[in-house]
């Protein structure tokens, strides 16, 4: 074996350190409080795999994602097993699964950062490659945008303020660009060319540096914008229902009567709108004759809007359609508006390939296997026009920002997270949720079964939040903003296709330069091909 072959034979050092970088990509994620843990949990994989060919860096990359996504996600069995009711072997192996595809992004990433690590800004490179990369995996197959690295910021209000500008594809960006400037700086090998290094720690400085300004002005505009904006008064309602028992026909009437007990709490507080979670009726509320008058006639005594979640359903050709349905009845109000969920949960709401996988069936709850609802706008009541985002729509920004676009005024989240159980995933799903408002510049009600409910911000803040698996009622006023789209709004993932372009543009101008260098060996130096007289 020659030294060159050593050096890029895979070590139990190497190996180290790529689990290493997956622990701590997981570490800087919620409920924990190592948030800066992000911005150095690059540096050892970056370490591993110096002078190794693209296949063992891209090896070393798969085992940090394999780590990392397998212990970020191992709620995935608490769902399967205890409410999808999967053996234990089949909920781990879909666990198994899924960290081994979505292990291949970081894999990629290594080996073209093995690559193309070379030459000046190549940390530039770096994060964009990142970047392709999450923005492939928010878009690919039915696209799975779970815990993005920026996401682990959500607390950090000055930094994630650059999200109305270039999204939570911003944030990545910068972490990844810190986590290259560290390891180009202080652990890449000696001997390297390090020319273009003060630049490099000049553009970095200059972005941090613009960031934290942006980021804090930001928030102070957005604090001062929110104390002369008109106000209503809202209230978030929390039942904590046992998921095991939700849809037992026997439990509807107690269901019910929880919900209005609560809601008939958050009275002194006088509400404008009251938020009910998603499926917070287990039956159709189209159907209930006994249950549906009973809705109305509490909104009329209240004098508050309410939207909530009930099953809903279609007939088509003598075929029924299920939807997961977000209703909005008003007081004396003849028009029931409604929203049907637009993207749906794989394997959860609907079964890809059913008829491949029929034992997935066995996740699909209550009303069956949920259609894709049509594109439907925000609800409208007077000066208020709500953007609702259902469950896992939350963590998609090209719905919020639709939403935004169509004039939406404040953005309501309603979910379930019972189904997660008492795991990490409803620390995830809120912090995620907080980027909607920072991109949109609108702020949220968030109503969670069992928690976290919450009011949010225009500037990412949780105002307020419930406790999980508690009964909860939150009452806040809460402002109502104009319309006012922001840059990310109006533009959309072009900061993130822009770098997609230029990975692209990078990657065939590499793959170039290898094809002629192997063309000019293969034919070798004009001499050589002169023949004599």
């Amino acid at each position: 074996m020659t030294p060159a072959t050593k050096q890029r034979a895979l070590s139990l050092r190497d190996l180290f350190l790529a689990i290493l970088s997956g622990l701590l990509l997981t570490a800087s994620f919620p409920p924990g409080k190592l948030s800066f843990l992000a911005w150095v949990a690059l540096i050892p994989l970056l370490v591993s795999i110096q002078d190794k060919t693209p296949r063992s860096a891209f090896k070393l990359g798969f085992i940090t994602g394999f780590f990392h996504f397998i212990t970020l996600m191992y709620w995935i069995i608490v769902v399967l097993k205890q409410y999808g009711n999967l053996p234990l072997a089949i909920s781990l192996l879909a666990l198994l699964l899924l960290s081994l595809f979505l292990a291949l992004y970081p894999g990629l990433f290594s080996s073209l950062t093995c690559r193309m690590n070379h030459g000046p800004f190549s940390i530039f490179f770096m994060a964009a490659f990142w970047v392709s990369l999450e923005y492939a995996r928010a878009h690919l197959v039915t696209g799975f945008p779970w815990c993005l690295l920026g996401y682990s910021q959500y607390e950090h209000l000055a930094v994630i303020q650059i999200a109305n500008l270039f999204g939570i594809y911003g944030v990545s960006f910068l972490i990844v660009l810190v986590n290259g400037l560290i390891f180009q700086s202080f652990f890449r090998k000696k001997g390297t060319k390090r020319t273009f290094l003060k630049w490099e720690w000049l553009f970095v400085v200059l972005l941090t540096a613009g960031t934290l300004t942006y980021g804090l002005h930001q928030v102070r505009q957005k604090k001062a914008r929110t104390k002369t904006a008109p106000k209503i008064s809202a209230a978030v309602v929390q039942a904590n229902i046992d998921q095991s028992v939700k849809w037992q026909p026997t439990y509807q009437l107690q269901t019910l009567q929880m919900y209005f007990r609560l809601s008939l709490s958050a009275a002194d507080s006088t509400p404008a709108l009251i938020v009910w979670p998603e499926t917070a009726l287990p039956f159709f509320y189209q159907d209930a004759s006994l249950f549906s008058p009973k809705m109305r006639g509490l909104s009329n005594e209240l004098g508050a809007a309410f939207i909530f979640g009930s099953p809903a359903y279609e007939r088509i050709n003598r075929k029924i359609r299920y939807y997961n349905r977000a209703y909005m009845i008003t007081p004396d109000a003849t028009v029931t508006q409604y929203y049907d969920k637009r993207h749906l949960v794989p394997f959860g709401e609907y079964v890809p390939l059913k008829q491949y996988l029929p034992f997935i069936s066995h996740l699909v709850q209550a009303a069956g296997n949920f259609a894709q609802g049509d594109r439907q706008g925000p609800f409208k009541d007077k000066d208020l026009s709500l953007g609702v985002l259902i469950c896992f729509e939350a963590i998609f920004p090209e719905l919020a920002r639709d939403l935004s676009r169509e004039g939406a005024n404040l953005l309501v989240n309603i979910t379930n997270d019972a189904w997660f159980g008492a795991t990490s995933a409803p620390y995830q799903h809120l912090s995620m949720s907080v980027f909607r408002s920072v991109e949109t510049g609108l702020p949220m009600i968030r109503a969670a079964n069992t928690g976290f409910s919450a009011f949010i911000g225009s500037d990412g803040a949780i105002l307020s939040r419930s406790a999980l698996f508690v009964e909860a009622v939150l009452s806040r006023s809460i402002p109502v903003l104009p319309a006012a789209p922001t840059i990310y709004t109006r533009t959309g993932d072009l900061f993130a296709g822009g770098l997609v372009l230029i990975s692209l543009l990078r990657l065939l101008f590499h793959l170039g330069g290898r094809y002629r260098r192997r063309r000019r060996e293969h034919i070798g130096p004009p001499d050589s091909r002169r023949g004599k007289i």
